[in-house]
């Protein structure tokens, strides 16, 4: 049960209130931008909400149990804080959101109504729709490893070993040509294979998108320069002459963890599992009776 203070407790019970619902949105890179359906500003706290220009909420969906729940926000891309390229580059994924309740004319009155998480972000006619996850939404997440085939960690973190500041685990390139928003032509590879950066990541030093990554599906050369595709468009157009640093990619197979990069010890998947291919290479033995006796189809 949320507990009010007993001056709040007495606004709310008067014939007369002056209340505002405020959101406070907290990114994963710390910037914290306010939003109040009030039709002023408010600063509270260091934190300005600002009036009619940010967010609109719909009906929130809870639950008794704890399945999760959530609901939508909305808002006009024409907002000065919320911008397109912001949304596009992944700056909101994963942000935490607040919602208050504020007595506009005392602002060391409110009640913290819900916490909740973005999840998906969708944009259309220059506007946007963001999905409000309740925190219930951790307790859907896997924990711990599974066990599968491919390798589990991330191609060069601590579990991996793989240092990827090496010369041979990097490299620079300038941009060529776009064939399309998904694919570049780029100078600065020649001195690696192809499909070395395949499901690499590239981040752009230079152009419209600094600082932006976007993982590479397929890296191929030739003579006139190294193609790489990605599976996702850039936040921006990509322009010739922009650069960039991309990293070595890994298909998290132990043969390509022994072979291509001589990090065997270190592989953190399970390839000996027998799996379903294990199990057609005997189609005629389907079950074992419990006399002892192999019950054969063919």
């Amino acid at each position: 049960m949320k507990q009010l203070s007993d001056d709040f407790a007495a606004h709310l019970n008067g014939q007369a209130t002056t209340l505002a619902n405020c959101w406070r949105l907290t990114r994963r890179d710390g910037v914290i931008l306010g939003f109040t359906d009030h039709d002023q500003p408010l600063t509270i706290d260091g934190v300005t909400y600002a009036a009619s220009t940010g967010l609109t909420a719909s009906q929130v969906v809870s639950s008794a149990d704890l399945s999760t729940g959530g609901g939508d926000v909305s808002g006009a891309l024409a907002s000065a804080a919320i911008t397109e390229a912001d949304i596009a580059a992944g700056r909101y994924d994963g942000a935490t959101i607040d919602v208050f309740v504020f007595n506009w004319a005392d602002t060391t009155q409110f009640l913290q109504v819900r916490s909740g998480l973005i999840g998906e972000v969708t944009r259309q006619d220059q506007a946007f729709v963001a999905e409000v996850r309740s925190l219930a939404t951790a307790l859907e997440q896997e924990r711990g490893r599974i066990y599968q085939h491919l390798c589990d960690a991330d191609f060069g973190d601590h579990r991996c070993g793989i240092d990827l500041t090496q010369p041979t685990m990097h490299g620079t390139g300038v941009v060529i040509a776009a064939n399309s928003p998904t694919q570049v032509v780029a100078s600065g590879l020649s001195g690696f294979v192809a499909g070395w950066f395949s499901r690499g990541l590239l981040t752009f030093t230079g152009g419209a998108n600094p600082g932006s990554a976007v993982e590479v599906k397929l890296h191929t050369a030739a003579a006139t320069g190294a193609t790489l595709e990605f599976w996702q468009p850039a936040p921006n157009p990509i322009l010739a002459n922009d650069t960039f640093t991309v990293t070595a990619g890994c298909d998290k197979l132990i043969d390509t963890c022994a072979q291509r990069f001589n990090n065997a010890i270190n592989f953190r998947g399970f390839p000996h599992i027998p799996g379903s291919d294990y199990l057609l290479s005997n189609p005629g033995l389907v079950a074992q009776p419990n006399d002892g006796t192999a019950l054969v189809t063919s």
